[in-house]
This record gives C-alpha cells, structure tokens and sequence, in this order.
C-alpha cells in the first residue's frame, strides 16, 4: 500500500475524528475507488481499539433511487440513515465518484426535495458525532483538476498530509480579530458586499472536519447582509455546474439570483425559507491549492478566496438560519482573478488574496507550505 495512504488514515483517525477505544466509527465510501483507504482506515480503527462500520455506495444506483419520486421511499430511507447515525461516535465521508455530474438530469425541484428529507441524518452526523469528509484521488478528479492520474495523486498527498497543527497556530490571530469585528466588507471588480458578523461564533478549520482543510468560519447576522457578489468561480451543486452565479441581498435576503441556469439556481433557492439567508461566511487560506477543480471540499479551501453560504449555519457558528440546502459558493480574490479586497470595520485586512496585517502573515502561502 502506498504510505502516503497509511499516513493519511492515520492522520483521520487519531487526528481529524480522535478515535478513541470502544468508539463506533461509520466509514461511507460513495464510489469504488476509495477501498484502498476504506481498507487503511480499518486498521487505524483496530489499532486503537475503536469499531469500524463500512458502507460503501454507487452514485449510480442513488440517481436510480431518486428518479424514484417517492416520498415514503425517501422518508424511510431517512429513518434508517438516522438511526444508524445516533448509534455512532465518529463519521468518515469518502467521495470518489467516477462521474461527477452523475445527477445533472435530476431536476432541482426534485433534488431540493430529496435534500429535505435527508436533513435530519445530516445534521445528527454534523451536531452529534466527531466527523470528518475527504476525497480519494482517481480519474474523475484528475480529470477536473487538468491533471494526469499521477500529478493529482500528488498534488492530493501534498495537499491532505500537509502540517495541520502548524496551520491551526497560524489561524488563531485571525480567529481573535474576527471573533472583535462589527462589519466586515467584500469588494471585488463586479461587486460590494457588506454585513455583520458580530457575536457569532468562529472556527477554526485546520484538519479536523475536512481533508484538504484551510479555512476559518464564522456566520453573518442573518438580516444584514446588503449588496451584490458575483462568485467567479464555478461550482458543482446536485450534479449540475452553475456558472456566473450572481446575488442581490436586501436585508439578508438573496432578492435577485442569476446564473447560467438561473431557473434552476431560483429552484434550489426556494427549497425553504432559509435558502435565501447566508449560513456561513468562511476564508481559505490552504497554500497547495490555486485553482477550482469543480469539488467545493477542495474549493472553499482555495488560497486568497472566501465562500458565502446560501442556506443552514452550523450548530457551532450559528446565527439563527436554517435550510436544507447549505452551498458554499467560492470567489477568489487573487490578482489573477481580477483581484480584491476584504475589510474589518473599515481596516483593510486582505487584498489580492494577501494578508496585509503583521499578525496575520502567518497564513500566507509562503509561510504555511
């Protein structure tokens, strides 16, 4: 087995979900390509005496169940997802599916609905159990990432075993200016957007929820978000990719949403009330990725961007919205993506993708490689 593999079960196990003896750990592997890790995993869960519990699925085989239509189908399917998820300790998410846009010709309506009964499993695993979600390198995400099989294993490994306990050091100085700001303010070629953030929680994301990790979250107040954002990225939601995707916030509200299928955007949208308010405001900061690749895990961790969440807040970053939808749409500030700026209470704190603050130049690229 390649140890980079070995290095990285570990890294899940004892690191990202701390497992410990007795623990029950549920390992769901969507896609076949992901066993060589699933296997590694396994061993890292004997080693310290915790409990492994496999299940490994087809998205093929879920477009089927989803063209079902059913409602009750659905539902139960939700019931036995959840009872199983109260039953465990920790949760490892493994994507590696070999065709991306295996659910583009699923409609949004439909899509949005299975989403919402799959909500309370979702937020048992999210609230209840010490998880973390990843990728597994094979042809599909080489393919998105312009890269051969062999360069994306690379840039994967560079990526997933960087040195997390250095990143979270770097981040605790951001993590205390964010936690004493009012306003913060987005300002991009195209687009001015302002809110608050004061008095909700932030957290750092330095490999403990995600593999690749990178960034550190918080949430707006839920009303008031105002202005415009143009997310210059594009992004893979429900096996279709939006491009160009634009808001208009009033008072917190997404009022106007367009994009290369501004139907289907509106569609998912209107999934709930909560679909319209912003979940989430995040930074990344990983130093190993530059460029969008069409997987919003690797994504929202891009070096110099941030990611503005249509739908739920997180438990420990909550600000009052929920929604069974939760979309972490990127836009990069970067020079080469026509650049950007970022302030706190009217201090400009990153422009260009560039921290310009003394206390924060530990999270630029050259210091976290």
């Amino acid at each position: 087995m390649d140890p980079r593999i070995q290095q990285l079960a570990d890294t899940l196990i004892n690191f990202s979900v701390k497992a410990q003896s007795g623990d029950k750990v549920l390992i769901e592997g969507r896609g076949q390509s992901c066993r060589p890790l699933i296997q590694a995993i396994i061993r890292e869960c004997i080693k310290v005496g915790a409990l492994p519990f496999v299940e490994i699925s087809d998205p093929v085989i879920t477009r089927e169940l989803i063209r079902a239509d059913n409602d009750e189908l659905f539902a139960l399917k939700d019931f036995f997802a959840l009872e199983r998820m109260k039953a465990m300790d920790c949760y490892i998410g493994i994507g590696s599916p070999d065709n991306m846009n295996e659910l583009s010709d699923l409609s949004g309506e439909l899509m949005a609905r299975y989403n919402k009964f799959s909500l309370p499993s979702l937020k048992q695993r999210v609230d209840q159990t010490r998880w973390v979600v990843l990728r597994y390198p094979n042809p599909a995400l080489a393919q998105s990432a312009k890269l051969s099989q062999e360069g994306f294993e690379d840039f994967y490994f560079n990526v997933c075993n960087l040195d997390y306990s250095k990143m979270d050091q770097a981040m605790m100085a951001l993590q205390e200016l964010m936690e004493r700001t009012d306003r913060v303010r987005l300002v991009g070629p195209d687009y001015d957007l302002s809110f608050s953030i004061k008095g909700v929680p932030v957290i750092r994301c330095a490999g403990e929820l995600n593999i690749p990790d990178g960034e550190i979250y918080t949430a707006p107040v839920r009303d008031s978000v105002n202005g415009t954002i143009h997310y210059n990225t594009p992004s893979n939601y429900l096996g279709f990719t939006f491009e160009d995707v634009r808001f208009t916030f009033e008072k917190g509200r997404i009022v106007e949403a367009t994009a290369n299928d501004s139907e289907k955007l509106n569609q998912i949208l209107d999934t709930d009330e909560g679909a319209r308010y912003i979940g989430e405001f995040a930074i990344g900061v990983n130093p190993y990725i530059e460029e969008p690749m069409l997987d919003t895990l690797f994504d929202e961790k891009i070096k110099g961007s941030f990611h503005f969440t249509p739908g739920s807040s997180y438990e420990d970053a909550y600000n009052g919205n929920d929604s069974a939808v939760h979309w972490d749409l990127v836009a990069i500030q970067r020079a080469d993506y026509g650049g950007g700026e970022m302030y706190f209470d009217d201090v400009l704190v990153r422009r260009d993708g560039i921290f310009l603050l003394p206390e924060l130049a530990g999270l630029n690229p050259e210091n976290l490689v």
